[in-house]
């Protein structure tokens, strides 16, 4: 008798499991916690927040971010267009009042939806530790320890003519900056669409800037590497790399 009704009891009990399995919602949450968990330690999903990365990166665009690319050994190279959580230095204000708003974006976040109460940005990588960045060479080119470096994904650059509007005339173009060493720990970034990025280099491009002017996006900031677009459909692609 006893064994009849364990297996009565254990009956119920998968009969039970076969209805809590196969109703919609489960499925819903299954799938909800798998994405979590993709976004939370493999591949992230953004949204492009400014149009500082035209043409490359469109406003709106949602692209795809690996997140085990700057893991073990691996660090973020020149030209990798990357995913970082901005800091104060970057302007952003985090929320101070803790309201329903916030506690649903803080458990999103938590989650893998989103970004939470953070802020991110997404830039090209210029210079990484050990490196020196200036600009301009004589015909307006980014120079990286020395050498000048080839941009064809330069969107929309500040005016230079050589002669004219250079880093030896006044007033210099806006273009100038540097020269600057990447300290360790440290990347510079900046954004493709250069006329309208606000970057590592912005206050370095003001009359009298002085050696603090860099604002620096430190490697643990760095979510990782922005591979793809997946949206919107007519823009599905890979990034441009170095």
């Amino acid at each position: 008798m006893a064994m009849t009704e364990v297996a009565a009891r254990n009956g119920r009990r998968r009969s039970r499991l076969r209805r809590i399995s196969g109703h919609p919602l489960f499925h819903l949450v299954v799938a909800i916690l798998v994405i979590a968990v993709v976004q939370a330690f493999f591949v992230k999903v953004f949204t492009v927040p400014s149009p500082s990365m035209e043409n490359t990166l469109h406003e709106g665009d949602r692209i795809l971010v690996n997140r085990l690319a700057y893991s073990a050994s691996h660090e973020a190279a020149d030209g990798d267009v990357v995913v970082f959580r901005a800091d104060e230095s970057w302007g952003h204000v985090p929320e101070q009042a803790v309201t329903l708003r916030t506690v649903v974006k803080t458990l999103a976040g938590a989650l893998g939806y989103g970004s939470g109460t953070e802020h991110y940005l997404v830039k090209r990588v210029i210079g990484t530790p050990g490196q020196t960045v200036s600009c301009c060479t004589a015909m307006g080119q980014l120079e990286r320890d020395g050498a000048a470096v080839q941009e064809d994904y330069i969107y929309r650059d500040f005016p230079f003519v050589p002669g004219t509007l250079d880093c030896s005339t006044q007033p210099r173009s806006a273009r100038c900056f540097g020269p600057v060493t990447v300290p360790q720990g440290r990347i510079l970034v900046m954004g493709d669409h250069r006329s309208d990025s606000s970057d590592s280099v912005l206050g370095c491009r003001m009359p009298g800037a002085t050696s603090e002017c860099v604002r620096w996006v430190r490697e643990d900031e760095v979510v990782g590497k922005a591979f793809a677009i997946f949206w919107p459909l007519g823009r599905i692609g890979g990034i441009d790399g170095p």
